[in-house]
């Protein structure tokens, strides 16, 4: 599986979304950004995309809500939260609805690096053990 990591971005501020993009740009992925969950769900609709990252508050829908949304119809999506507006609540609850990480503002180029890769490994990992799994209970079964 070496394919592109498709990385959606999704921030109410356009310097937010220029700014992860362009930190994005160097790395071997696909990146698109929008604002609301509009655009995320038509998107999404289209081809979905393996990392999200998602701010708590946004003017149509809150982060929480995306996340919800992102989670029941696109499972495989790995989410990040990046907020500043870190609080111990938000941060159970998106872990709780199957956030991958969990950042706070201002993140570094580094960290914005750091947390995709890993999301994309872990849905990679995840990925291969589900389809070795079902490979795996096939044959306990037909020994």
């Amino acid at each position: 599986m070496n394919t592109k990591a498709k990385i959606l971005i999704v921030d109410d501020e356009e310097v937010v979304r220029l700014s992860y993009t362009r930190i994005l740009a160097g790395t071997n992925c696909n990146v698109k950004a929008v604002s609301t969950w509009t655009q995320v769900a038509q998107l999404m609709q289209q081809d979905p995309f393996d990392v999200v990252l998602l701010d708590l508050r946004m003017p149509e829908m809150d982060g929480i809500t995306v996340l919800r949304a992102l989670k029941q119809r696109w499972p495989e999506s790995e989410v990040i939260i990046i907020t500043g507006y870190p609080t111990l609540e938000s941060a159970k609850e998106a872990v709780a609805l199957g956030a991958y990480d969990y950042l706070t503002k201002p993140v570094g180029p580094e960290q914005v690096i750091e947390a995709s890769n890993a999301a994309m490994q872990h849905k990679r990992w995840a990925l291969h053990n589900d389809t070795g799994a079902r490979g795996g209970n096939a044959m306990a079964q037909g020994s």
